[in-house]
């Protein structure tokens, strides 16, 4: 980055000490490429072909290279911890997997994300979020808990 260039925004972290039940999170979109399944890859050392060899994901009947369900997963708790401002205050996390985040090769794949706070008690949030790509649910009860 040289001085003419701004630094890079974060989400400023909301306010814990005044979140209720029903608060929203800011939401965003993950865009997800090739590339970035192929860098994921290497880094978890989840090499199954589905994530990056097409015609092998077709071969097993997958429509096309799918993201990994831990890169959707971290995408979604992505946007809790940028809203909490701390991946530590993170306690628990949890999901289902619903549908694959099918990437094609030219355009890569947008992952919708939102979240709304389900509960607050004991100094604790619990914060489902949302994931959708094409309109269609990719996550199920994603859940996390947040030491506020």
């Amino acid at each position: 980055m040289t001085a003419a260039e701004p630094a890079p925004t974060r989400p400023v972290p909301a306010d814990l000490a005044t979140v209720e039940p029903g608060h929203r999170l800011p939401g965003r979109t993950a865009h997800v490429t090739r590339a970035t399944l192929v860098a994921y890859a290497g880094a978890s050392l989840d090499r199954n072909p589905i994530h990056w060899d097409e015609r092998f994901a077709q071969g097993v009947g997958l429509p096309d290279v799918i993201a990994h369900g831990m890169w959707t997963m971290g995408a979604a708790m992505q946007l809790v911890v940028d809203w909490c401002g701390d991946a530590g205050r993170v306690i628990e996390c949890s999901t289902k997997f619903v549908a694959p985040v099918v990437v094609p090769h030219d355009s890569g794949a947008d992952v919708e994300l939102g979240g709304v706070v389900r509960s607050v008690a004991d100094g604790r949030a619990t914060v489902e979020v949302s994931a959708t790509c094409q309109g269609k649910k990719v996550l199920g009860r994603a859940l996390a808990v947040i030491r506020l």
